[in-house]
Parts: C-alpha cells; structure tokens; sequence
C-alpha cells in the first residue's frame, strides 16, 4: 500500500504528485522585491521523474488506457522538448510499452542522452531551418505521419489531447489550493503547450473567480526549451488567452540571470524556465497586502549544462569556455551580435513592413527560407535566396548599399543571421521581420500560395 506520511511506495508510480501527495511549495525570500506580496514557487521536479510532464505523460496514458486506445503491444509516438518525453519514457518502462521520441538536435543534450538511456528510440531531426509559417514543428508532423503510417504507433499528442490541461486540473489545480487553504489570489505559469496554466487556472478559478491567472512566454530566438514565443502560441491549441489575467513577454537573458540568481540566492535548483516565469511574475503582480503568488517551476537545472555553458561562458575553465562544448570565443560574440539585433533599429514588424510596401517604399525584401518553403507560400514581390546560399549568391543584391533590404523567414531566427551577415558587406539599411511569416499571417497579412501548392 502507499502511504504519503511515511512515504513508503508499492511502486515508483505511487510518488506521482496528487492533492494527497503534492510537490512542495517554497516560499521565495532573497529574489523577491515585494514588501507586502508573498511568493511561492511550486517545486515541480519533485515528481518522480523529475518534471511537471509527469502530471501530463500520466494522465495521458491514463486517458488511452481507459478508451482501448493504448494496450498490450502498442507503441507509442510522441514528439517532446524532452521533458513529457522522459515522463512517457519511465512510464512506458512501468507499464511495458515502447516508446518513440522525434525532437529537435537543439534540445539540450543531456536530455536526448538521458532519452536514450532510458529506452526511448530517439529521431533527432535537424532545427536548422526555419519552419513553414501556420505549420506543426518537424517533430510534431514526424510524429503524426508514425502514428499515420503505422498501425503499431499511438500518437498521444500533448499538444492536441485534452488529457493535458485536464492533469492540471486534476492535480496541480487542487494542490495550490489545498496547500494556501484557499488563499492563493495569484498563479503564474510558463506557456508552452500550455496545459499547465488552462487546467490549473480552470480549476482555481471555479473555486475562486477573483483568483488572477498569469502567463509569462520567452522572446523570439529564445533559448527555453519547452515553452513558445507568441508567434507560435498562436497555434497552439491551449493557448487561450481569455481565460487568463494577463501575459508578458520575457527576454531570453532576463529569464536565465534570474535563473542563476534562484540557484545562488535562494538554493532553489530551478532550471531556465522557472526564471521566466518567476521574472513574467513580477512584471505582472502588484506588490499589496494579501497578495498571495504561487509560480509553477517546471524542472531543474541540472538538465541544462550544455546551456548554462553558453550563456555563462565566463563560468567554465578556458579550455571547455573555448572548445569543450564546441563554441569558440569568437562564436560567442556571433552569437551575442546576433542577440542584439533584436533592437528596434535593426527589425521591423510585420505591420510596418506592410505598410511599407503598401505606400510605394517598396524595400527589398529577401526570403531566406528553401526553395521549397519559399515555392509554397510568400510575400508578394519577395525574392527567394536561401540562407545557405547567400554567400554564393549575394551578387544578386543591390549594388547600393544605402538599398532599404528586409530578411524574413519563418519564425523570424534565421533572418537575424542574415541580417548580420549583410551588416557585415556594408548594407547600412538592412533589418530583419520581427516574427516571420508566422507573425506575419498572424496579423492578417496576405501571402502568395500558387496554384498546385498545399
């Protein structure tokens, strides 16, 4: 039998978090400037496999189980940022099942190692393209066309499956109000696929409709595995503003200084998108008397080493900040010129460019995306040369270097890249679309689909 007083265990299974057996909440004390506000951090790693996607993985399967669709020698499918990964990975083990994983090579390593030693078949696929706008991550398709194709694979789908909010409000919802006896009056969490902030705020607010609920996302570019800027909350499924009280936007530095400063000032091991969340908090709650916060920390940091030595590289001895994770000194400082041109200076949105083009300015503007990307879709009057083949082909620009030239793809990543690369010929009126083509569509604006294209 279990027994949550004495924490003794039938299985591992027993320790799954539940409003009998909730992750700890801490009380923040050294981070917070609040005098009156009281902050609490809901410490989610201490689900047995180290995540708030265990909550998900298990309700999911739960789910199948119950519907006949997940049985006896069935495999399942699912593409992950890692963490619901290694939650279905440990269950699956538990319960006999297979398990499959498409993810992206940019996921920290030590989570698609881990991924491996835990049994999963890993399919890394490469993130080095930006992805088509209004369409599902490669991972995502790679794991609906396994579940499509072959008859062995149950796709459960997070970012779809109803089962994933529905385990917040089954467990994380009643937990944060059992532990405030009721008295929480604010709730913060990262937005990924967002299953953590509508279940939970669902269940809070029907016991308390003055209960504010609050999201906090990364930037474009950002460097959080497991959560999304809001061009690509747009289509996400569970992302529904609504229902919640108010999101901020938070820079990826902002989001892993507080990150280091949680570890160092508090001894709470949080890992990055924890910082997030907890620096989107304080953007969003007033500091009065009553007020009562509680954060959902996702995981911790020791999954993300690989990142800490990129965004810290004055941590590491001079031998791994150089080489050791495969980063020169000089990649650094690329990579730290590409950050700043998120500068207004150096971008342009999407409203603005359109209007542009609409006035008769008619800047350049350059799709960097493949042949095959650019073939599908793209802005009227653009021109299609391939990032990996600028280089090759910048005869093609103009010859002024005064020209006004916009760089757009996707999602509004690689288009910086290319932007700093034509700063570096001598383009003085170079900028890059904040966003992409999926901001772009997401404010309305009309592409060009020739005939024959999907």
């Amino acid at each position: 039998m279990n027994d949550h007083a004495l924490r003794i265990y039938d299985s591992v299974l027993g320790l799954l978090p539940s409003e009998e057996n909730p992750t700890p909440l801490v009380r923040l004390n050294r981070v917070i400037p609040y005098e009156h506000t009281q902050v609490y951090a809901k410490l989610e790693w201490f689900s047995p496999f180290g995540a708030n996607k265990d909550r998900v993985a298990a309700n999911m399967i739960r789910d199948a189980e119950e519907k006949s669709v997940l049985n006896a020698g069935k495999k399942m499918v699912e593409a992950t940022s890692g963490n619901t990964g290694v939650g279905l990975a440990m269950l699956a083990n538990a319960k006999g099942y297979a398990l499959r994983t498409p993810l992206s090579s940019k996921i920290p390593a030590e989570k698609r190692t881990v991924l491996r030693f835990l049994g999963t078949d890993v399919h890394e696929l490469s993130d080095s393209l930006c992805p088509a706008p209004g369409a599902p991550e490669g991972a995502i398709a790679q794991a609906m066309e396994t579940a499509r194709t072959n008859a062995e694979f149950v796709l459960l789908n997070q970012y779809t499956n109803e089962a994933n909010p529905d385990a917040h409000y089954r467990t994380t919802g009643p937990e944060v109000w059992r532990q405030t006896g009721g008295k929480v009056t604010h709730f913060v969490a990262g937005l990924g696929t967002c299953g953590t902030i509508t279940g939970t705020g669902r269940f809070l607010k029907e016991k308390n409709p003055n209960v504010k609920v609050l999201g906090a996302h990364p930037d474009e570019g950002h460097d959080i595995p497991g959560v999304r800027s809001l061009v690509q909350l747009a289509q996400t499924q569970f992302f529904l503003p609504d229902e919640y009280d108010g999101i901020t936007e938070v820079p990826d530095r902002a989001a892993w200084d507080m990150c280091l400063r949680l570890n160092r000032e508090e001894s709470i091991i949080a890992g990055p998108s924890s910082g997030m969340a907890l620096v989107g908090a304080l953007a969003l709650v007033p500091d009065e008397p009553g007020n009562l916060v509680v954060i959902s920390f996702p995981d911790n940091i020791f999954k993300y080493a690989s990142s800490v030595m990129r965004h810290f590289p004055y941590l590491m001895p001079k031998e791994e900040s150089g080489g050791g994770n495969g980063q020169s000194e000089n990649d650094i400082f690329v990579q730290r010129m590409i950050e700043n041109l998120k500068n207004p200076h150096d971008t342009i949105k999407a409203d603005k460019l359109a209007e542009a083009l609409s006035n008769g300015s008619h800047p350049l503007v350059v799709d960097v995306r493949p042949e095959d990307m650019y073939a599908e879709q793209y802005i009227e009057g653009s021109v299609n040369i391939p990032a990996d083949d600028l280089p090759d082909r910048a005869g093609e620009l103009p010859q002024d270097r005064e020209a006004e030239i916009v760089m757009v793809c996707g999602i509004g990543k690689f288009s910086k890249n290319t932007t700093l690369y034509l700063k570096s010929m001598g383009y003085r009126n170079v900028r890059s679309m904040k966003g992409g083509l999926g901001e772009w569509v997401r404010k309305g604006h009309p592409l060009v689909k020739p005939a024959g294209s999907s």
